[in-house]
């Protein structure tokens, strides 16, 4: 077994990894095989990046022969037990599992459960569509980042390297091998500010600056939107554009822009409790059955749920899910919810940091 250490000199971190775990406590993997069944397949590399005594290092441990994975597993083992955090690429879905999968075939006792594992994949996946992403490799947010690599392999090809090498122990494909490794686990470093996309979606953001605006659409129509000017507890590295749900997004560094169409139109409150209501045809309206003693009962009727609401023509925003109450719908059966842009909730910058985080969100979902 060949063991290699490289040291990232001058390297600075460009997101604030405090925030996933104390920076000394964390370490990053990702492992090389030929194949993906851990019972058919051999790991000859396992690379490793971890902070100490003021730099960032890359530690390798690569298999000369296939009598050698033995050794490997239990070399990275016993150096994983100095930290707590585990960072890694889609390491739930593959690297994690063939380790566990490959120390049970030699009966070893090693498994993860003294770490808390971070999956830098898993967070960013479900914003590929908003990021415009073809994908989620490590390659393509490499690209999306402007981050450019020295190794041109994919995994797969280096299948065929690494049995050239088993036959040949030629110094240039050993090379080739580590420096794929080597550019995955330094990649890995360097995509990190990838998160911050994460962070603006999951963590507190907020509304710096709430105004109506007033414009014309292309009709010549008079329109009302709501523009919200917001700022991030971390900074996205690229500016990002989304448009979804009559929405528009903005961001760039810190801040970001957020416009929502603010509907002006009678909508209608449904009332809960439709059997204790009466519905009144020619007012359009229902009332409780404890006023409704003065109308006459050939002008009331029992309500029932599609018709026990009142109306009310106001200022209104859309919501996606009911985060601000009493809620309004144009018709019982419509999905759309709307909430009335009250004098009250024109004060609640609070209440305008949490929307703008829920109109995020819902964008963020949209094929």
């Amino acid at each position: 077994m060949k063991i290699e250490e490289i040291i990232l000199n001058n390297f600075t971190l460009k997101y604030p990894i405090e925030r996933l775990a104390p920076l000394e406590q964390v370490l990053f993997l990702d492992i090389e095989t030929t194949g993906f069944s851990a019972a058919k397949s051999q790991l000859y590399l396992i690379g490793c990046a971890f902070y100490s005594e003021g730099n960032w290092h890359i530690k390798q441990w690569f298999a000369q022969s296939s009598e050698e994975e033995p050794e490997l597993l239990k070399a990275f083992f016993t150096f994983s037990k100095n930290f707590s955090y585990l960072l890694h690429y889609n390491g739930n879905t593959f690297d994690l599992p063939y380790l566990k999968q490959k120390a049970a075939l030699y009966n070893f006792p090693y498994n993860f459960n003294g770490f808390e594992g971070i999956d830098i994949y898993k967070r960013i996946a479900p914003y590929k569509n908003f990021l415009k992403l073809p994908n989620c490799k490590l390659k393509t947010i490499e690209y999306f980042l402007g981050i450019e690599r020295e190794d041109t392999y994919t995994g797969g090809e280096l299948i065929n390297v690494y049995k050239d090498y088993l036959t040949s122990h030629d110094y240039n494909l050993y090379h080739i091998l580590l420096l794929h490794n080597a550019d995955d686990m330094k990649g890995m470093l360097e995509v990190l500010p990838i998160l911050s996309y994460y962070d603006m979606f999951n963590n507190s953001l907020k509304a710096r600056k709430v105004q109506a605006n007033y414009y014309n659409d292309i009709h010549g129509i008079p329109r009302k939107e709501l523009l919200m000017k917001l700022v991030f507890s971390s900074s996205l590295p690229v500016a990002v554009t989304a448009m979804a749900k009559g929405c528009h997004f903005k961001g760039e560094g810190h801040e970001g822009t957020l416009i929502i169409p603010i509907y002006e139109e009678e909508l209608k409150y449904f009332y809960a409790n439709f059997k204790d209501y009466y519905y009144l045809p020619t007012e359009d309206t229902a009332i409780h059955k404890s006023i409704a003693s003065f109308v006459d009962k050939e002008y009331r009727e029992q309500a029932i749920a599609s018709t026990c609401y009142t109306r009310k023509f106001s200022s209104y925003l859309p919501q996606w899910k009911i985060m601000v109450e009493p809620f309004f719908k144009r018709e019982y059966k419509s999905n759309e919810l709307f909430f009335e842009l009250t004098d009250d909730i024109k004060k609640d910058r609070q209440l305008f940091s949490d929307y703008a985080s829920h109109v995020l969100n819902v964008m963020a979902m949209q094929p």
